[in-house]
């Protein structure tokens, strides 16, 4: 255990009782989770504080987990140049639940939340500009839930005739479909060509004359 991150998250602990759920060392990193509705101001101590002065965002990203009742992860990973450190906080929410925008805290929290939000549909309440940012204006659903078709819900295609770029519908050109999740080197019942030389006793060698 790096006595470093535990000194940083027993200090954070103790000085956001309400507001942390647990801290946790693992893999000598170390990780918060905290309450959602509190996210902004844990940030904000973590920026602030000196024993922390953990004031470059590095990311905010979603995890989705469909089996949990709050079935979304939205963690925060934070750097500290002065101390050479990094931490991770992480929270909770559902998809109806809006976590509070960070973006009061760190502005580079903008497009990382607008991310989330295109991908996973995590709603950040009072965001400046939440939009999609990697998907079509017009995109149905969020590409990145673990429910989400592989196909997606519509295609697009440009029309030759109409000159302009038209959705439409998925269409599978099969019935069904049936993957085949054996290896290659398993489960063989024929003789593929060439295999009957391996089993072939070896011929021996014709006499000089």
């Amino acid at each position: 255990m790096n006595p470093v991150l535990k000194e940083v998250g027993d200090h954070v602990a103790a000085a956001l009782p309400e507001d942390v759920v647990s801290v946790a060392q693992r893999l000598d990193e170390l990780t918060v989770v905290a309450q959602a509705g509190s996210i902004a101001k844990v940030l904000a101590f973590l920026r602030d504080d000196d024993q922390c002065d953990f004031k470059c965002l590095v990311d905010v990203c979603g995890v989705d987990w469909p089996e949990r009742e709050r079935r979304f992860d939205v963690v925060y990973n934070l750097l500290s140049v002065k101390l050479n450190q990094r931490i991770r906080v992480r929270i909770e929410t559902d998809e109806h639940t809006p976590v509070p925008t960070a973006t009061g805290v760190f502005p580079s929290a903008g497009w990382y939340e607008r991310e989330a939000w295109d991908l996973y549909g995590i709603y950040f309440a009072d965001h400046p500009d939440l939009r999609r940012i990697l998907t079509d204006y017009g995109f149905e659903g969020h590409p990145l839930r673990k429910d989400f078709p592989l196909t997606g819900h519509v295609e697009v295609r440009y029309d030759d005739e109409q000159k302009r770029v038209v959705y439409e519908p998925v269409k599978l050109t099969q019935d069904f479909r049936r993957f085949d999740f054996l290896s290659p080197w398993e489960g063989m019942d024929r003789l593929l060509p060439g295999d009957e030389k391996a089993s072939s006793p070896p011929q021996a060698a014709a006499p000089k004359g």
